[in-house]
């Protein structure tokens, strides 16, 4: 993230509102043919339910933002905004996607969370030439799991990214890993789908350049029940960092057996991707959640705010738990700055009705969001901007704390800006 935290404004026209009383839209008064219909789609329910849990909140603030409608090109619009729960499933996504093409018209799509979501809803829009804009999946899932190809050029033309790469994993952990005695052996446990095989092929060449040995078994199935062979392939050869990128429920099952077979006590590091980033994965596995470390790409200990609400990334934070009574999560911020960077891009475009204005908006997009600046005219490949990713770690509150666990970061090597207050922990 740039240095620059200064924010865009946005010019909010006036005038009347009124909420729908589902949740799935917003009308601002103006004739039909003066809206803007914005697609939503992310994992509210099923094994990624995390990445949505609060999803419902910032389409809230989205909407409250947007109720005097937006100026763009000196015309008015109002904001339509259509969110979709994909049930953490690659088909529905899709169809989802096309249903908001086809049947609600949607001027723009945004999607969030895992390449099972994002990649079907990005497909899907630029199968039909709809402006999609899209965050949280490692940019290399993206594009090259949709088919680029390295060195050629792009063959997107609607669709846009915007997250951490495998570059931004390799700066945090590296920083990370070097903050405790280790003797830089790690275990790999990579599953065998769009994350797995995208960090196995750009991370492992990575650390091993950098004097780690990394113990990789192979790429396991999504939904394995038994990972004896892979435990005993780590207790043998002694690895003392522990890295995954797992779907939730794969994780719990894997760490428990983890520590049934004595492998968790050889770990100083434990660091979980996909998997760890929220309270309610942590919670779940008990006090085996105890000093697990994982990477935020949005925290409240941000320095950034929101062009879109205003709202500070601490605000942001505290406003949630008293709105929802949950623990914040950094998906929070990571949604929220979907929207400020769609938005952005819809008012820069001058003609948020004409898909390919749009579209070349997103292009030369540069903003910054909630959770930084989201640059497009400097991506390693061409509708790409990359983001950091942080390293933190999950430490066990005190007695009679509100929440059982607290995220703390414990390293900024891929954003100076962001304050550290807390040295990682050995797990075991």
């Amino acid at each position: 993230m740039s240095s620059d935290s200064s924010r865009r404004s946005f010019i909010l026209g006036t005038g009347g509102a009124a909420l729908a009383a589902a949740t799935s839209s917003i009308w601002v008064g103006a004739d039909a043919a003066e809206v803007i219909k914005v697609g939503f789609v992310s994992p509210r329910s099923g094994p990624l339910g995390g990445f949505g849990e609060c999803d419902p909140y910032v389409v809230g603030l989205a909407r409250k933002a947007l109720a005097g409608g937006l100026e763009a090109g000196g015309k008015r619009y109002a904001v339509q905004i259509l969110a979709r729960d994909s049930q953490s499933d690659p088909t529905r996504a899709a169809q989802l996607a096309n249903e908001l093409i086809s049947k609600e018209g949607v001027d723009m799509m945004l999607a969030t969370s895992t390449p099972e979501n994002v990649n079907p809803v990005s497909d899907a829009s630029e199968a039909a030439g709809v402006p999609c804009l899209s965050t949280v999946v490692p940019w290399e899932s993206w594009y090259f799991g949709r088919g680029a190809k390295p060195g050629q050029p792009s063959p997107f033309k609607w669709t846009y990214h915007f997250s951490f790469g495998v570059e931004s994993f390799h700066v945090c952990y590296v920083s990370q890993f070097h903050e405790l005695p280790t003797n830089k052996k790690i275990a790999a446990l990579y599953p065998n789908d769009a994350d797995g095989n995208a960090i196995r092929e750009h991370l492992i060449p990575l650390l091993e350049k950098d004097g780690f040995t990394v113990v990789d078994p192979g790429g396991y199935e999504d939904g394995t029940s038994d990972y004896s062979a892979q435990i005993a392939r780590f207790k043998a050869e002694n690895c003392q960092i522990f890295n995954t990128f797992p779907l939730p429920p794969d994780f719990v099952t894997f760490w428990n057996q983890a520590a049934q077979q004595g492998y968790t006590k050889m770990v100083t590091i434990a660091q979980v991707a996909k998997t760890g980033l929220f309270p309610s994965d942590v919670e779940a596995l008990g006090s085996l959640g105890n000093r697990i470390a994982t990477a935020d790409y949005w925290h409240p200990d941000f320095p950034y705010k929101s062009p879109l609400t205003g709202q500070s990334s601490r605000a942001l934070s505290d406003d949630y738990t008293k709105s929802t009574g949950k623990q914040w999560t950094q998906q929070l911020g990571a949604s929220l700055a979907l929207f400020d960077a769609g938005i952005a891009a819809l008012k820069s475009s001058g003609a948020p009705k004409t898909k390919a204005a749009v579209a070349k908006a997103l292009s030369r997009l540069n903003t910054v969001t909630v959770d930084g600046r989201v640059d497009f005219t400097h991506g390693p490949v061409p509708n790409v901007a990359v983001m950091p990713i942080l390293g933190t770690q999950w430490l066990k509150n005190k007695p009679g704390s509100r929440f059982p666990f607290e995220n703390v970061l414990t390293e900024n090597a891929g954003d100076r800006n962001v304050p550290v207050h807390h040295k990682l922990l050995p797990y075991s």
